[in-house]
């Protein structure tokens, strides 16, 4: 894993197949309302729908569509 640095914060870039990701509470860590943040950010329509969208395609063998429905 290596690290980029984002206004003074180290985030850590995790690789998946080739794919780099950034972790958004390494962001919002340092923002005093940052569990806030991104609790809200989790709660909104359109997280919700696009996490299901990538569970479908990145996870499509363990993920039950169906249960996620009830969310």
């Amino acid at each position: 894993m290596s690290k980029i640095k984002v206004k003074d914060i180290d985030v850590t870039i995790s690789t998946d197949n080739g794919e780099d990701y950034i972790n958004l509470t390494e962001i919002v860590k340092t923002e005093s309302n940052g569990d806030q943040l991104l609790q809200k950010w989790l709660s909104t329509k359109n997280t919700i729908e696009y996490l299901g969208v990538w569970e479908t395609f990145r996870n499509a063998e363990n993920f039950n569509l169906p249960e996620f429905g009830v969310i």
